[in-house]
């Protein structure tokens, strides 16, 4: 039995626990002992980071023979157009190779409240929105894909990790799930599912400690 963290990473936090030059870190919103983040979200990205208090799921999640997709909420600088949306799709070459085909499709404003501090309007008049599946994860490879394209990244949420998603996660707040090994299958050859639970925490008010799940 593992207990898998949903966090909901805000702007501007590191993937981590600690920082020697004061920035903000995970333990301002989480303070559960002992697990860690399976993978990364850069300081300037926002959305679902995965944390675990069981290496072997981490590995399994953030190992690149698993392939896990990876869908982000990108807000570009400019309208994106069709040439743009179909070199994202086939796959760009970066100076580190080919990036592998991905799956994009614009998307109305997502509904993730602004961002702290927002986007300014007067600076980026024009904007628009795409929804960009990747199954890799190289460095600032989103950022890099739609600048490479024309259209700069303004904003970048990560919505869903292979099955996870952010849902509707406020920035700050995270949820869990219990996730149980498999049965052996039934004498008659029938199988079970694992089973999941899940629990919420909610994000710390201001002058708070951060909050904790409900206990089992």
């Amino acid at each position: 039995m593992s207990t898998l963290y949903l966090l909901h990473k805000p702007y501007k936090m590191l993937s981590q626990f600690t920082d020697s030059e004061g920035r903000a870190t995970l333990s301002d919103v989480i303070d559960v002992p002992n697990v860690y983040a399976a993978g990364r979200l850069d300081y300037d990205s926002e959305g679902l980071l995965l944390l675990c208090d069981d290496g072997a799921l981490i590995h399994q999640i953030t190992h690149p023979r698993h392939k896990q997709p990876k869908t982000y909420w990108v807000q570009l600088e400019g309208e994106i157009d069709d040439e743009a949306l179909a070199a994202l799709k086939a796959g760009v070459t970066l100076k580190d190779g080919p990036t592998r085909p991905a799956k994009a499709r614009r998307i109305t404003t997502p509904a993730v409240g602004s961002r702290v501090p927002p986007i300014e309007p007067k600076r980026h008049p024009n904007t628009s929105w795409i929804e960009l599946t990747i199954t890799e994860g190289r460095n600032r490879q989103v950022r890099r894909m739609t600048a490479h394209v024309g259209f700069p990244t303004l904003r970048l949420i990560r919505a869903a990790i292979g099955h996870w998603r952010l849902d509707d996660l406020a920035p700050g707040q995270w949820r869990t799930e219990t996730l149980h090994a498999p049965q052996k299958p039934a004498a008659r050859g029938g199988k079970q599912s694992p089973n999941k639970k899940s629990r919420q925490g909610q994000a710390p008010r201001a002058g708070q400690k951060p909050g904790r799940g409900p206990r089992s």
